[in-house]
């Protein structure tokens, strides 16, 4: 019999979450990661993830859970999952590095009957085309020695009611064995599996579902523009399509779109059509208009401190909440960064204010933190409200701001704050 039920490599926001239900269904869960600094962290009980406590992780440790830098637990897992991260090269491109190098690591530690599952992000064809060939590589055969399958994390960070346990998980088998076996593995601790017929479906399922979303914050963001120009309150108007019960689904539009999914995944799937010869246009063009976001939310603080006769060079802007989602730390992919770097390329004097972020850098130069809510707005000659957390008092931002511009649309207008 193995030593563990599972093995999980890449100890991120993907992979805890996993070990961690996996755990408190009984199962033996063991953590493989080539980041000493976070194995070290998690053994000693310290959590780097939001949607992990220290109490959670005590309780997992308590349970028999270890992290470790030592690949041959690999060899002792009945099922090994790979949730590593799978960014975009600096042209754009699909990076599958650390993917290849978890499945060479599997691969030297692989033995017959065990079930191997990719949960990272990817274009259609990468379980089949990319990992099974590294795999079979150890004289061990898909389907026939061991079993293969994707299944795409649909993990969304900070989110109250959805987990891991609750959300309903999408499973594709190299073969029809394959998906039983990973169906049945991820059946004991999650409340709802979904099987499709192939690991294609399952890495198209998880693309579609990001480019959904990349789109239509593209199409509401665009309308942010032309509503400014128009004199139209688009806010009120997405809130009043709203009450449609059907056909609608609201999506506000913001400073840009952050995080890993929605900037990075429609990436993978323009990649993989234009590898068929013609281009993914509505992505692009989604693209094209999300990445111009944060210049044009520039240009509205340029414009409100100019309608009261003030420049952006010399004046105090004040950044509120400079994650890419409210209520967590993340900071991956966030727009707060781009429209930090324009503001500094025109002079602003930065500051920043955000409960989660103790130390920000924008390209190496560190942004002040302001503690004080009220004295930060009282003292900004612009506050710029690019998350809205929480723990911010938006009353104070409301009362107190000299020049405000809300990206969120959480604040009443007024002579004083504009909404994007």
């Amino acid at each position: 019999m193995s030593a563990y039920d599972l093995a999980v490599i890449g100890l991120g926001y993907v992979g805890m979450p996993l070990a961690k239900e996996a755990a408190a269904a009984g199962l033996r869960v063991v953590g493989f990661e080539v980041d000493p600094r976070k194995v070290d962290a998690l053994n000693a009980g310290r959590s780097y993830i939001d949607d992990l406590t220290d109490a959670d992780l005590e309780h997992m440790l308590a349970g028999g859970f270890s992290a470790t830098l030592d690949e041959s637990v690999l060899a002792d897992s009945r099922t090994i999952v790979i949730c590593v991260p799978t960014p975009l090269d600096d042209d754009h491109r699909p990076d599958l590095s650390a993917v290849e190098g978890a499945t060479h690591t599997v691969a030297r530690n692989l033995s017959s009957g065990t079930l191997v599952v990719l949960e990272s992000t990817t274009w259609p064809g990468t379980t089949d085309e990319v990992a099974r060939p590294i795999l079979e590589a150890s004289g061990l055969v898909a389907g026939t020695d061991f079993h293969l399958a994707f299944s795409p994390e649909r993990i969304d960070p900070g989110n109250p009611k959805y987990g891991m346990r609750n959300t309903p998980k999408v499973v594709g088998g190299y073969t029809a064995a394959c998906k039983d076996r990973a169906v049945g593995f991820y059946s004991q601790f999650v409340e709802q599996v979904v099987p499709v017929s192939g690991t294609r479906e399952a890495e198209m399922a998880k693309l579609l579902e990001n480019t959904y979303r990349h789109v239509n914050i593209a199409l509401v963001n665009e309308m942010a523009i032309f509503c400014d120009e128009l004199g139209v309150d688009l806010w009120e108007a997405i809130e009043a399509a709203a009450t449609k019960p059907f056909g609608f689904q609201k999506f506000l539009p913001g400073p840009g779109v952050g995080g890993h999914c929605i900037p990075v995944d429609p990436s993978y799937l323009s990649y993989t059509v234009r590898k068929l010869g013609y281009p993914f246009r509505f992505v692009e063009l989604a693209q094209e208009i999300n990445e111009r976001m944060p210049s044009y939310v520039v240009a509205r603080v340029q414009r409100l401190l100019n309608r009261h006769k003030k420049a952006v060079n010399g004046s105090k802007v004040l950044l509120l909440g400079v994650t890419y989602k409210p209520d967590i730390a993340d900071e991956r992919e966030t727009p707060a960064l781009p429209v930090a770097r324009a503001l500094l390329e025109l002079g602003a004097e930065l500051v920043y204010a955000d409960p989660y972020v103790r130390t920000w850098h924008v390209d190496g130069t560190p942004v002040p933190r302001e503690e004080d809510l009220a004295r930060a707005v009282a003292e900004a000659d612009v506050t710029l409200l690019l998350q809205q957390h929480a723990a911010f008092d938006l009353s104070i931002v409301e009362d107190h701001g000299r020049l405000v511009l809300d990206t969120r649309g959480v604040l009443a207008e007024g002579e004083r704050v504009e909404r994007l």
